[in-house]
């Protein structure tokens, strides 16, 4: 789901999925990049980093809904990047002052070693959200843009929620007055406000994220028994697209990539399962779609979700690129283009502090916590 932390540490420590160390207390990074539009640097600063690094910047996105805050919202705050609004000026940003390119583009031209256009970005969506298709896709149509988006194929097949979405929910609005969690060593109280509710399904997320694949499917099949709430009632705030709304964005110019099948952290499947869900989303979307799939986001997407054996079975698979969620300008390379880098982009991102994180990614991109586990 939501964006690895950045900065790779030491042995054992992986990045926390979605919760960046920045996202809730931004801090330095927007006044610093207030600061630089106010003085007119950021132009100058795009123009030097230019000079002496050609990369991709890759823009991670979720979800784009009406308001960045809405009332009344059941569902992970910090999985909604930006509004519609947001979202169309950061398009704008993109359009006038960068080179968006598509993937297909870059896989070309790394392929057949051509230089890859001095400030170059790809915008990339993950999971396979309805608001894609409702917010998101229009405003690129509009302004004659692309896109990727990374879907599950076996939420868009059911209609089912994400489970890791479901989890939060059922902590938001579960009767419950304990979470009891004995494979984690769990056994909470749970607040009454929502809000505090929600801190709570982030731990909650960083702790299930450490067992096996299957083993966190069981645990959120049983609280979903416990507590009365399956998801296969789903809610019409956190729903995933259809093959026809696939199929639309296909035929208008979007580029559709896998994002695994049920959305399960790779290197934590046992070999049969991870290659299913590698080969077996490719078949799928390359049928439902007629068209080949060229591209792979790794669910969850640090490094704990992937390693050298997943890379292999994605090269095997014959995908040409593949996606990480660790956050940083793509140096791209041979040796990288089955692992890019994307930089997060939340809600709490202003016009200012997006722009300068695209002129100068090192600086003012999301850093990261992490987990140990």
């Amino acid at each position: 789901m939501t964006g690895a932390d950045h900065d790779i540490g030491g042995a054992g420590r992986t990045p926390f999925h979605g919760r960046h160390a920045d996202a809730h207390s931004p801090g330095r990074r927007p006044r610093l990049a207030r600061a630089c539009r106010s003085a007119g640097l950021l132009p100058l600063i795009r123009l030097a980093r230019g000079l002496y690094r050609r990369d991709v910047r890759v823009l991670a996105y979720h979800r784009v809904l009406p308001s960045a805050e809405p009332s009344d919202f059941r569902f992970d705050l910090e999985l909604i990047s930006a509004s519609a609004e947001a979202f169309r000026e950061q398009l704008q940003t993109v359009k006038r002052k960068f080179a968006p390119m598509r993937f297909d583009e870059v896989a070309d031209a790394l392929e057949r070693g051509r230089p890859i256009p001095r400030g170059a970005v790809l915008i990339t969506f993950d999971d396979g959200y309805d608001d894609n298709y409702r917010i998101a896709y229009p405003i690129l149509h509009d302004l004659g843009m692309s896109a990727m988006f990374f879907v599950s194929t076996g939420h868009i097949e059911s209609g089912r929620p994400y489970a890791y979405d479901w989890l939060v929910y059922m902590l938001c609005v579960t009767a419950s007055q304990r979470l009891q969690v004995p494979e984690l060593g769990i056994d909470w109280a749970l607040p009454e406000g929502l809000d505090e509710r929600r801190s709570l399904a982030s731990m909650l997320l960083d702790r299930i994220k450490t067992l096996d694949a299957l083993a966190q499917q069981a645990l959120i099949a049983r609280l979903e028994t416990e507590w009365g709430l399956p998801s296969s009632a789903g809610h019409p705030d956190c729903q995933p697209m259809t093959w026809n709304h696939l199929r639309e964005m296909h035929r208008g110019g979007m580029e559709i990539g896998t994002h695994g099948a049920e959305h399960r952290m790779l290197a934590k499947l046992p070999e049969a399962l991870m290659r299913e869900e590698i080969f077996g989303s490719k078949r799928v979307l390359e049928q439902a779609l007629g068209d080949r799939v060229q591209v792979m986001s790794y669910p969850v997407g640090g490094p704990d979700a992937y390693n050298g054996r997943e890379i292999a079975a994605v090269r095997e698979a014959g995908y040409r690129m593949a996606c990480s969620y660790i956050a940083a300008p793509e140096a791209l390379a041979a040796d990288t283009r089955f692992e890019m880098r994307r930089l997060p982009i939340e809600r709490k991102m202003d016009r200012d502090w997006f722009e300068a994180m695209l002129a100068l990614p090192e600086v003012f991109c999301y850093r990261s916590r992490y987990r140990t586990g």
